[in-house]
């Protein structure tokens, strides 16, 4: 089963990947990424028998009619949070003030891609909102997407780095920890959702993996990731 998905849903689709294995024998081959490149990917020609895209973009594609409108089933919503390399000292950002004081002091910043990305769109719009555009330019470090950012910081980063995306890409990778979400009013919550493509290999096996990604069994797994129900 082909797979194209954005970022957020990466430590959850991994998790369940063996429980569909186990019931189905079906293999999972996904590709996961900043949300405007996978839905390049996909009007690419790219095979696909399961998307995951915020959900305007999923309610697109059923205007286009292009999956099957009686999957669309929503995994949540996710915020977008700072983060550090796990033992660093955590930052202040609870309010304007602080997350302006913090980033201004950050040696290097982590983000993905400010163009296609959802949370690297809005990461730069909040830095023009707090006027440091500019004065930060030098020290963003972009990536194609938030888990390669994060994977980043973890790897490379140093003491006083910050990084900024996804919480659910914040939370599966490990070596980063999660400092808060962005603060009220500067704050983005993004709503996922999954459906079947009407171009389906297999419809029967892409049904049940979004049933399984987007229903009761996978809450709590969710939950653990950063979905918000």
């Amino acid at each position: 089963m082909t797979l194209i998905s954005a970022g957020a849903a990466k430590g959850a689709v991994e998790a369940l990947a063996p429980i569909l294995r186990r019931e189905t024998r079906a293999e999972i081959v996904a590709t996961f990424g900043a949300v405007g490149a996978m839905k390049a990917e996909l009007d690419g020609g790219a095979a696909c028998d399961v998307i995951v895209l915020t959900a305007k973009l999923i309610d697109a594609l059923a205007t286009e009619n292009r999956i099957l409108s009686d999957t669309i089933a929503p995994l949540g919503a996710v915020g977008t949070g700072i983060a550090v390399r796990d033992g660093d000292r955590l930052p202040d950002v609870h309010d304007e003030a602080s997350l302006r004081m913090t980033l201004l002091g950050a040696n290097a910043i982590y983000l993905p891609d400010p163009e296609r990305a959802t949370a690297g769109v809005h990461f730069v719009n909040v830095l023009r909102r707090l006027g440091v555009e500019r004065e930060l330019a030098a020290r963003l470090r972009p990536f194609p997407n938030g888990a390669t950012a994060m994977r980043a910081l973890a790897d490379t980063g140093r003491p006083g780095d910050v990084g900024c995306t996804q919480i659910t890409e914040i939370r599966y990778t490990p070596g980063i920890a999660l400092v808060a979400p962005l603060p009220p009013g500067f704050d983005l919550t993004t709503i996922y959702s999954a459906a079947v493509m009407r171009s389906a290999s297999d419809l029967e096996v892409a049904r049940k993996f979004v049933t399984l990604l987007t229903g009761p069994r996978s809450e709590a797994i969710r939950v653990a990731g950063g979905f918000n129900m």
